[in-house]
């Protein structure tokens, strides 16, 4: 059996299941460990992938919030044996490159989503090219964001944007509340675009951007990309892998 390392959430759900398991087996540090085992919401699994990004091991998450949609249903019985024959997903997030107003340069991991999104009131101008090309002089709107397979039914749903299958090679380009071109809504993009915004009137009509939980301020303009040399492994039940939820959320009503 696999050694095993518990991370739970700070919730009252998530430290009692942590509780439970820990008098139920025996439990490693996450560094000597084989699988982390994540318990709480897809919000707290999205933390423990970033936080153990580059360690290389693999995460089973079981359910302990609300949706779960990147989580196992939550179970004490035969835990070790449940990870032992998991099935694993590995994800390539997307990088963020973000200058400000001021000139500098953050970069950040996003798992789900880069989103760019209005401060204030005004609505946001934001010119958008892929590859180079200039594919929108000027998107009138509160936002735009760029989600991966796993994330495009997150964030990206909400705004009504197309699910993506894991393995259909695309990224989802999807406006929030637009304004103008108000017909558009968005592209299928290859994994391999670079996708590009620029802030128009940043300085007047302010915008945010944000790589899962890392926001950036007062962005004059985004680069997004696949990160193709990095990779998160999630294991899953096989009766609920992740590419199964996937495809049945295009058929729910």
């Amino acid at each position: 059996m696999p050694s095993i390392a518990i991370c739970a959430a700070d919730t009252d759900a998530a430290r009692d299941a942590d509780a439970r398991l820990r008098a139920r087996y025996p439990t490693v540090e996450p560094e000597r460990a084989d699988v982390i085992v994540a318990l709480g919401g897809d919000g707290f699994m999205l933390q423990t992938l970033h936080r153990f990004m580059g360690h290389g091991r693999p995460v089973f998450g079981m359910n302990r919030g609300s949706v779960g949609f990147l989580l196992n249903e939550y179970a004490e019985d035969g835990l070790p044996e449940r990870v032992a024959r998991a099935a694993p997903v590995v994800l390539h997030p997307l990088r963020m490159q973000a200058t400000t107003l001021d000139g500098q340069i953050h970069a950040a991991i996003a798992i789900n989503e880069v989103a760019l999104i209005r401060q204030q009131r005004q609505t946001a101008k934001i010119r958008i090219t892929v590859d180079g090309i200039v594919r929108l002089d000027e998107l009138s709107c509160d936002g735009v964001l760029v989600a991966t397979p796993a994330g495009s039914t997150a964030y990206n749903l909400s705004a009504h944007g197309q699910i993506i299958p894991l393995r259909a090679g695309l990224l989802a380009l999807t406006p929030i509340s637009a304004f103008r071109p108000r017909r558009w809504r968005g592209a299928l993009l290859s994994r391999e675009a670079r996708v590009g915004f620029d802030v128009l009137e940043a300085d007047k009509r302010p915008v945010s951007a944000t790589a899962d939980n890392t926001e950036v301020r007062d962005v004059v303009h985004v680069e997004v990309a696949e990160a193709p040399d990095i990779g998160f492994t999630l294991l899953f039940d096989p009766e609920q892998n992740l590419e199964e939820r996937i495809l049945k959320e295009q058929f729910t009503p």
